[in-house]
């Protein structure tokens, strides 16, 4: 007596499945890729990056206040992007990013590939000074990590282009607080009465954060 035989599987189901044997077992999610990626490189980051603690509160202001139009002035060799992109992910936003030196630009390209993030991110090789006034925004998220002596020439170009309810946001503001750039710039938004400053010391060098108030309803 003859056994019997279940259902016949799809034919591209059965390639699926051999596909994923052979490359090793199920595609990676991007939480499991980013992570990875992550990991592989904790304590290698250098040029001017953001610290691990740093990139998370980004990643968590992010994922708080819904962002999904992020706007990054000094892209370094891309460990910022990469945790502001990896919430940026989960909202359905993107990620615009600038880099004057070629070197860290091109770097950030491979990181930003490897991690899998490079979908969601407009990494732009040039010099931000130039480059601000043509962008159109409006922007959710905008964070400087470059060039801090020209930090109210920055918040001045982009304020225009700050969405009600986001966020101008500037690393290093107490370890160099001494320069006149950063000091201008927070005498200038504590001035605003539509903006809320505040210095999260948390961060290392202190990150402040000014957020646009919204439009009364």
């Amino acid at each position: 007596m003859k056994k019997a035989v279940g259902p016949l599987l799809p034919a591209a189901f059965v390639l699926a499945l051999l596909a994923a044997a052979s490359a090793g077992g199920p595609p990676q999610s991007l939480d499991d890729r980013v992570r990875g990626f992550l990991d592989s490189q904790k304590g290698q980051w250098r040029e001017e990056n953001v610290t691990e603690a740093d990139g998370r509160l980004l990643f968590d202001l992010i994922l708080k206040k819904r962002y999904t139009r992020a706007l990054e002035i000094g892209t370094s060799t891309g460990h910022s992007g990469i945790w502001q992109a990896w919430a940026l992910s989960k909202t359905g936003g993107a990620l615009v990013t600038i880099e004057i030196e070629e070197f860290r630009h091109l770097a950030a390209l491979r990181n930003f590939r490897t991690a899998g993030l490079d979908g969601l991110i407009d990494a732009r090789l040039g010099d931000a000074r130039r480059i601000v006034a043509d962008l159109a925004g409006p922007f959710d998220l905008i964070f400087i990590d470059a060039d801090k002596n020209w930090t109210l020439n920055y918040f001045e170009a982009l304020l225009p282009k700050l969405a009600p309810g986001g966020c101008f946001a500037v690393h290093n503001v107490s370890s160099l607080g001494y320069m006149k750039g950063i000091r201008d710039f927070l005498e200038k938004v504590r001035g605003l009465s539509f903006m809320d400053t505040t210095i999260d010391r948390s961060a290392s060098g202190g990150m402040s954060l000014s957020f646009r108030r919204k439009i009364p309803a």
